[in-house]
């Protein structure tokens, strides 16, 4: 299922995350690119234009939920789904993942084969 060329950025400000998520999906057959800082994920999905971000929300700086929208609003990148990394449940995100223009969220703690089988269904939903 995993081709090569998807290209795929993770902004998280936990190095541990990026590099284990980063371990799991090259495995898997993905080109993986990690940032931990918020502010300087926005400059390398600006560089790289990855297929996929995988953001976590909780950064400093600025908040997965302004990254998400300032990706969002850059006619370039516009288009690249995102799947937001929380700690918190839905009822506690209020819709804010979406009103921010996420595609999916994950919760945390997640399991590898989970966030593979979500990355799959969104690079297979923006194929068509």
């Amino acid at each position: 299922m995993a081709r090569k060329n998807y290209k795929i950025l993770v902004i998280d400000d936990e190095p541990e995350i990026t590099e284990i998520i980063k371990s799991f999906l090259s495995s898997a057959g993905y080109d993986v690119l990690t940032e931990n800082s918020s502010v300087m994920g926005v400059e390398k999905a600006k560089i790289y234009k990855p297929d996929l971000i995988i953001l976590d929300i909780m950064m400093p700086v600025m908040d997965g939920y302004e990254v998400c929208a300032s990706i969002k609003k850059d006619m370039e990148l516009s288009g690249i789904p995102i799947l937001l990394l929380t700690g918190k449940d839905a009822h506690e995100d209020g819709g804010r993942s979406f009103q921010s223009g996420a595609d999916l969220f994950i919760k945390k703690p997640f399991s590898c084969e989970r966030l593979l089988q979500m990355v799959k269904m969104v690079l297979i939903s923006v194929a068509r």
